[in-house]
């Protein structure tokens, strides 16, 4: 049985079974409330994150509320930014 995990969380099962394979709350909460039926398409349009400045991976960080961002080299932002 799917547990509820309040009106913020618009697919539970999906949020569950993200949470299993170990994402972060914010992570499966973000993935479990996108429209599906438009994200697929909206995919795709950005460059890969080497192909970024440390400055645009710095402020990508900060958007999605990284910690210890100021401290990162390049290198350490795109794994954080690939692991949130």
């Amino acid at each position: 049985m799917v547990k509820s995990h309040g009106p913020t969380i618009k697919d539970d099962a999906q949020y569950q079974t993200l949470r299993e394979k170990g994402m972060s709350k914010e992570k499966a909460a973000r993935i479990a409330n996108s429209d599906r039926q438009t994200t697929g398409k909206r995919g795709g349009k950005a460059g890969k994150y080497e192909d970024w400045t440390k400055e645009e991976l710095y402020d990508k960080a900060k958007e999605v509320g990284i910690e210890g961002r100021s401290k990162m080299d390049k290198k350490e932002l795109i794994h954080a930014l690939r692991n949130h």
